[in-house]
């Protein structure tokens, strides 16, 4: 005997059948990238795309590149900087100094000091 709470004829996550005159797959083919830790990543593209020279590396992050024997170096990284050091390209010290007293003249407004 059934309780009523069950939906006959369907299950979650169920979706219409595909048909297959609607929609043909696109002819595709198979390359294989290396890093510099031997990883192999094996991409599928379609046939008319070109084939990218460096692809992300999924296990260490590395560029890996098509030949295995001859794998892509290490993307030299730029060093970290401040966010003092970002400041310092946009401004001069004459900005930053003008800057500085302009802030120092609001906070002290606020707070009730001349």
């Amino acid at each position: 005997m059934s309780n009523g709470n069950v939906i006959r004829g369907a299950r979650v996550g169920s979706a219409p059948p595909r048909h297959p005159e609607r929609h043909r797959p696109v002819p595709c083919r198979s390359v294989s990238f290396w890093c510099r830790n031997g990883h192999r990543t094996d991409i599928r593209i379609a046939a008319d795309a070109a084939t990218p020279e460096l692809w992300d590396c999924p296990r260490c992050g590395l560029p890996a590149g098509p030949d295995a024997q001859d794998p892509p170096g290490r993307v030299r990284a730029e060093p970290y900087k401040t966010h003092l050091a970002y400041v310092k390209e946009r401004r001069t010290d004459a900005e930053g100094e003008a800057i500085l007293a302009e802030a120092l003249a609001a906070l002290r407004h606020r707070r009730g000091r001349p």
